[in-house]
């Protein structure tokens, strides 16, 4: 049995360029895709947003003299390219799946609404938002959140290159210790950088867990689904 019936899962842009820098590593997709699809054969409902860092990242742009609006919308649009890439890998693998952009873009995505998102979950869909929330200002980890209260998810699971939440960077700070559990409340006290202020006050708002654990390894989207406790809860 998984340990959640509907998830959100919020997949970092840069851990898809796999180390380079930039990019999207044909390596790192397909791994990807079979791990989305072993837990999509266990029957759970799945939403995934994931992030545009490994092409543009829209605040990077506005400090070297990009507009902000205009940057955060390449930075939208690159979170497209990679849902894209993403929906082709789960093709391959034979998962079906849609790609729901927060703006009209047809016919490259299905404009998002809450009601088609989850009708297409239950009929088996795994449903990919892209385009953030359409708006500048915001990331991907508020749209995250966002999506994830929209469509009634039992957790947000936060895949990244590390293996959950620390008292500080692990790959800065050697002396950095995990937590196995954390509130909400703890995370914005020592101002942990687990998401976004906005994307952490959301999930606390409206109750949504948060599950950080390391999504390069092979397997552990997996693991989390069965119950390993391999990452850090984030909860009230």
């Amino acid at each position: 049995m998984a340990r959640f019936k509907r998830i959100l899962l919020k997949l970092s842009g840069e851990s898809l360029a796999a180390g380079t820098g930039f990019g999207i590593d044909p390596q790192r997709l397909s791994e990807y895709a079979q791990q989305i699809k072993e837990v999509h054969e266990m029957g759970v409902q799945i939403g995934i947003v994931i992030g545009g860092g490994n092409i543009f990242r829209g605040l990077k742009g506005a400090q070297k003299g990009f507009d902000r609006v205009k940057g955060d919308q390449m930075g939208m649009m690159a979170t497209v390219i990679n849902s894209l890439a993403l929906s082709s890998a789960l093709d391959t693998v034979g998962v079906k799946n849609k790609v729901l952009t927060a703006i009209r873009m047809e016919p490259v995505g299905e404009f998002y609404s809450k009601w088609k998102a989850i009708d297409a979950m239950e009929a088996g869909f795994v449903c990919i938002f892209s385009a953030g929330t359409g708006s500048p200002y915001f990331t991907t980890d508020t749209g995250s959140s966002l999506r994830g209260v929209e469509i009634e998810a039992d957790v947000m699971l936060k895949g990244t290159r590390v293996d959950g939440v620390y008292t500080a960077d692990p790959e800065k700070d050697p002396t950095a210790t995990k937590f196995t559990d954390i509130t909400y409340t703890e995370v914005l006290k020592r101002n942990l950088k687990v998401m976004d202020l906005s994307a952490v006050v959301m999930c606390d708002d409206n109750n949504l867990p948060i599950y950080v654990f390391n999504m390069d390894v092979v397997g552990n989207l997996k693991r989390v689904m069965e119950g390993e406790e391999i990452g850090t809860l984030v909860h009230k």
